[in-house]
């Protein structure tokens, strides 16, 4: 037990003093700081004024001169097409429009402009429907009948429990950004904690270290250290990210307000973020030392590591099919696939919750890999750890392990 003390704190001590850890761990709470720190002086010195933009329109039906201010758009009426054109080519408009005698039956609208163009824009188009029905409905209805006719609809989707009560947990736009970053967070973590028990087997293994330290501790004793060491140093990390998040969400809330200031954190979400960290770190950590005892080199060892690694992040590039399909039942398969859990399960933890028997055979499965995994990285230690060259084929690993 003293000598697997003794390389946890060797092996913790030695990565959180590397540079490339410190960086990376201030780095990202440092470059959100710096990110709201520059919004905020922008936004102070710069506060541009809203553009207005000049629309002309000639009226050929008739009683069409109210309501020209649209927003930031001003509509200027033209007694003639001719003056229309003369004001457009003069770059005194951008575009001008014409109502013709029988729009009331047609409803067509001639819109002209300088540049080439299939249909006018959005903007334009929503400035001469509101112009339209504001003169057509003036007198007619009261003035809040005319904007509702212009907006009529305003959703709010409220989700509902099997019971019939309210959801505690309502899908918008805030309750994506959360999921999202911490997921993201979560898939690095693990790919850059887990790189750190190949980074360490592979060097000690390369320059011939690993011959001296298994002549003093068990390749148990060297496992058991070097993954709790390493998975120490990436937990810091985590914690970290973790402390600094709702401080810079506070300090960023406190002038962006809006969606901002919507986004809550609930305890469990932490809670089991740091359990599908632990796990997750665990299975790719003894993952990593299979490969690092098998492969002759670090970069092998990187490119063999890129194939599971790979199902972690895999989830953060179908977001929007998440989104889209979120009952699908591959989420569910994928949220208790091992590779892909703990960044699956934490994104539809945050978006739409996760019934409690999903999070119980996710945690268990993972759990059960951790165990296996664990005693095969140490029968391939034993028995690979100091295999110098060519790299064993899986024929001959399945009949080592069979004899071991």
């Amino acid at each position: 037990m003293n000598k697997t003390l003794l390389i946890f704190r060797h092996e913790f001590l030695r990565t959180v003093r590397r540079t490339g850890f410190i960086i990376l761990t201030l780095s990202l709470p440092v470059l959100a700081l710096l990110g709201i720190g520059i919004y905020r002086i922008a936004s102070g010195i710069a506060r541009p004024s809203a553009e207005i933009t000049r629309i002309g329109y000639v009226d050929q039906s008739g009683g069409f001169d109210q309501f020209t201010t649209q927003g930031t758009t001003i509509l200027i009426r033209y007694d003639s097409q001719d003056a229309a054109v003369q004001s457009l080519v003069n770059k005194d408009v951008r575009e001008f429009f014409v109502i013709p005698p029988d729009f009331i039956s047609t409803g067509t609208i001639d819109v002209y402009s300088i540049q080439r163009q299939l249909s006018a824009s959005t903007g334009t188009t929503a400035v001469i429907q509101s112009f339209i029905s504001s003169n057509l409905l003036a007198d007619k209805v009261p003035a809040d009948v005319v904007a509702r006719v212009q907006s009529p609809l305003n959703l709010v989707t409220t989700t509902l429990t099997s019971t019939g009560a309210v959801a505690p947990q309502q899908a918008n736009y805030a309750s994506i950004i959360i999921p999202g970053i911490f997921s993201l967070l979560l898939g690095l973590a693990l790919i850059f904690t887990s790189t750190y028990v190949i980074q360490s087997l592979s060097e000690e293994k390369e320059n011939r270290l690993m011959e001296i330290l298994i002549s003093s501790v068990s390749t148990r004793q060297l496992l058991a250290g070097k993954v709790l060491g390493l998975g120490a140093a990436g937990l810091a990390e985590v914690t970290v990210w973790v402390i600094s998040f709702p401080l810079l969400l506070q300090l960023a809330s406190s002038f962006l307000g809006g969606i901002v200031a919507t986004l809550h954190v609930p305890v469990y979400f932490w809670f089991l973020g740091v359990v599908y960290f632990i796990l997750g770190y665990l299975l790719f950590a003894v993952l990593s030392a299979c490969v690092a005892s098998v492969t002759s080199s670090l970069q092998e060892a990187q490119q063999l590591a890129g194939l599971y690694t790979l199902f972690n992040v895999a989830p953060l590039w179908f977001l929007s099919l998440i989104l889209l399909f979120p009952d699908s039942p591959a989420w569910v398969v994928f949220s208790i696939f091992p590779f892909s859990a703990p960044v699956l399960t934490m994104i539809r933890l945050g978006l739409f919750g996760v019934p409690a028997w999903q999070l119980a055979a996710s945690i268990a499965v993972m759990a059960g890999c951790v165990v296996a995994g664990l005693l095969l990285a140490a029968k391939l230690l034993r028995t690979y750890l100091l295999m110098y060259g060519k790299r064993p084929g899986i024929g001959a690993i399945v009949r080592s392990l069979r004899g071991a």
